[in-house]
């Protein structure tokens, strides 16, 4: 009962020790819970089928990412407990010397860590339940959900799975500090707030080299990641190396700033022995000093959010602004026309299938009993040809070489997709894209693949010569021009070759294996009965029912419910990593710094006695935790500049038109929670110095 008494004392008195501690749990528990509780808040919205099969999806996807999750917040716990106790080692140095053992004083950790984990769990929980309402804003939003039944939610479930990881973690968090109590000796928690790091002045040559070498290793990894011709040849063992190189590099470049940046500005005796400039300056250098590999962590996990944040909250966005512009029809059909026997073998086609790829898509849709003017309006249809001689290698011409290095693994010898001029303006102003017309003995390429047509322009620009069919053509255009066949949600069209209609009768004559659309819209204007139109087009029993036909297709419905999902999957998970770094960066920041101000309540009592006002020693306090925040920032930033870049190579089929505003969201994040954690540091770390005022 006097162990239940005294921690709860203790709890109260040191209130301002736990500020940051209380603010990370609460935090924690809350997002846990947020993203752990989705799938309750989603049974009471009106969608489709398609959109809780994705939506189900994402919640097991975040329930795996959850247990990542619980790792995290679990070093990062135990990281705050080891504060917490560095901060109390006179209190325990006094319990010894009056008497009290080891045991008794792990038993009042115990209970403090039990009620600090009770009322986190509590206040975490309510703040969890009330996000999560607006969460389900958020996901009725992303899904463009019915909200008519929407009604106040919570999570079973979800507060299970919260208190069962969470009571996990607290439990390694007594076993730990029991461990450390253990281990503690009486001389050494009394003169525990005497030691100071001592501040090692590290040859400034050394530095400066160690200094040179992290640049350059910096800006070649930069390079690499940044320059299309070295992104596109990367593999992942490749990218392995300069994730590592990074991360060496980066730590260097701490381990030589922590030497150079005393020394430099200690040669500039106006700014150093202004104010209390050589005391914050010494204190900043020894904390970056004794800090080098935890400041490159911090510096990694920010530049990880940075970029995940930022790429995440773009794919939603440019998925769903690309939709308009890729999907302006209802429904687009595809069918295999023409398939040679030679192929029946190497592709697996059965002799039903080669039969049915005789018919046109028309005579399919009768052989189907579906009625294709009952519910189609403005059908186009558009064939695509292949000629054997006309690859990826002839098109490139001398342009081949520089392809390769950007996409070793393509293969150079699959035929180009040639269609008819008068069927790609046709399908073209159906899009509403813009038409062309060519001369006999000329070609253009059509597409919407960014680093493909840069690399066709390149062989464009050159007057590369193209024999098709047999007949010899030139390029009526140097450049690429914007355009597409296949509806998507993303640009994938990395090159389509259109020609004079002359030129495709050879194929017409043939019967060489083609390809053929046909795009068209609904004789609707109601979503309900457009999505009853396409159960008949689009039914996955078809196949079933008739496995030799070579029918398949899409439409703008089913791009648009697999777009939203996909983004809205990709921004939760995104979110809730993303988010948990961040803390995780704050918060081991600030409980360094509290840590740091702790230790030198003394010198600060010192500067007081010679006279320095508070006011002078909260602007030097203020400048050192500043600093400490911004360093490992500002290389995280510098790093997310080129990680963003490569980022928007990699994303770049779903369009990069709306990464600026999801980096405005980033750095919004960044303000609140990171400047967040910075305040409290300062306000915290104000009141532990003024604690010992004389």
């Amino acid at each position: 009962m006097m162990l239940c008494k005294l921690s709860l004392k203790n709890i109260k008195k040191s209130f301002k020790d736990y500020t940051i501690y209380f603010f990370t749990l609460i935090l924690g528990v809350a997002i846990f819970y947020v993203f752990n509780a989705i799938d309750s808040q989603t049974v009471l919205l009106e969608t489709k089928q398609s959109t809780y099969d994705i939506i189900e999806m994402m919640t097991q996807m975040l329930s795996a990412v959850s247990i990542f999750v619980s790792f995290i917040l679990g070093f990062l716990i135990i990281y705050a407990s080891r504060f917490l106790i560095k901060r109390r080692n006179k209190e325990f140095a006094i319990y010894m010397t009056l008497g009290m053992g080891k045991r008794k004083i792990s038993g009042i950790l115990f209970i403090e860590t039990i009620a600090i984990g009770i009322i986190s769990l509590i206040v975490g929980l309510g703040l969890g339940v009330v996000l999560s309402q607006l969460m389900s804003l958020l996901v009725a939003n992303m899904f463009e959900a019915d909200m008519t039944n929407f009604a106040f939610t919570f999570s079973k479930a979800a507060l299970l799975k919260t208190c069962c990881y969470f009571g996990i973690m607290y439990l390694l968090v007594m076993i730990f500090n029991t461990f450390q109590i253990s281990r503690s000796k009486l001389i050494d928690l009394i003169n525990a707030n005497k030691r100071s790091e001592k501040v090692k002045i590290k040859n400034p040559v050394i530095c400066t080299i160690i200094f040179l070498i992290a640049v350059g290793i910096l800006g070649y990894c930069y390079y690499r990641v940044s320059i299309p011709d070295g992104a596109n040849g990367l593999t992942v063992p490749d990218l392995g190396i300069i994730i590592a190189l990074g991360s060496l590099s980066t730590f260097l470049l701490f381990w030589s700033l922590s030497g150079l940046m005393l020394k430099v500005v200690q040669s500039i005796q106006r700014v150093y022995y202004k104010g209390l400039n050589s005391f914050t300056l010494r204190q900043i250098s020894s904390k970056i000093n004794t800090t080098v590999f935890s400041m490159t962590i911090i510096c990694l996990m920010l530049f990880v959010t940075i970029c995940v944040l930022s790429s995440s909250l773009s794919i939603k966005n440019s998925m769903t602004a690309n939709l308009k512009e890729l999907a302006p029809a209802d429904i687009e059909l595809m069918k295999t026309r023409n398939i040679p026997k030679e192929l029946q073998e190497n592709y697996g086609y059965t002799d039903g299938q080669i039969e049915s790829s005789y018919k046109t898509i028309s005579e399919t849709l009768k052989d189907l009993n579906i009625e294709e003017d009952k519910y189609l309006k403005n059908q186009t249809t558009i064939h695509l040809y292949t000629d054997s001689s006309v690859t990826y290698a002839t098109t490139m011409g001398e342009e081949l070489e520089s392809m390769q290095k950007m996409y070793p693994y393509l293969d150079y010898n699959s035929p180009e997709i040639v269609v008819k001029l008068s069927e790609y303006n046709k399908i073209a102003k159906m899009f509403g894209n813009k038409t062309y017309r060519l001369e006999d003995d000329q070609y253009m390429i059509i597409g919407d693949y960014e680093s493909m047509i840069e690399l066709r322009n390149k062989a464009l620009k050159i007057g590369t010569p193209l024999t098709i069919f047999g007949k010899e053509l030139t390029p009526r255009y140097s450049e690429v021009k914007d355009g597409f066949i296949e509806m998507s949600s993303n640009h994938i069209t990395d090159g389509i070759i259109v020609v004079p209609d002359n030129v495709v009768t050879v194929a017409d004559d043939s019967k060489e294996m083609e390809y053929e659309y046909m795009v068209a819209n609904y004789k609707a204007n109601d979503e309900v009965t457009k999505e009853k139109i396409e159960e008949v087009f689009i039914n996955p029993e078809l196949n079933e029912l008739y496995p030799d036909v070579t029918l398949d297709g899409t439409s703008r419905i089913a791009i648009y419910d697999a777009s939203v999902g996909l983004g809205a999957m990709i921004t939760f998970i995104g979110l809730y990593l993303g988010i948990i770094f961040l803390i995780s960066s704050a918060a081991l920041l600030a409980l360094k710094e509290l840590s740091e101000s702790a230790d030198n309540v003394t010198r600060y009592t010192m500067l007081r006695r010679i006279g320095a006002s508070d006011k002078q020693l909260n602007r030097a306090l203020f400048r050192q935790i500043a600093i400490f925040f911004l360093f490992p920032l500002c290389v995280a930033i510098i790093h997310s500049i080129f990680g963003i870049k490569f980022c928007v190579f990699l994303l770049e089929t779903f369009g990069k038109e709306e990464m600026l505003a999801s980096v405005f969201m980033t750095m919004l994040f960044l303000v609140l929670i990171y400047g967040g954690y910075f305040l409290i540091t300062y306000y915290c770390s104000k009141n532990i110095i003024k604690e010992r005022k004389l």
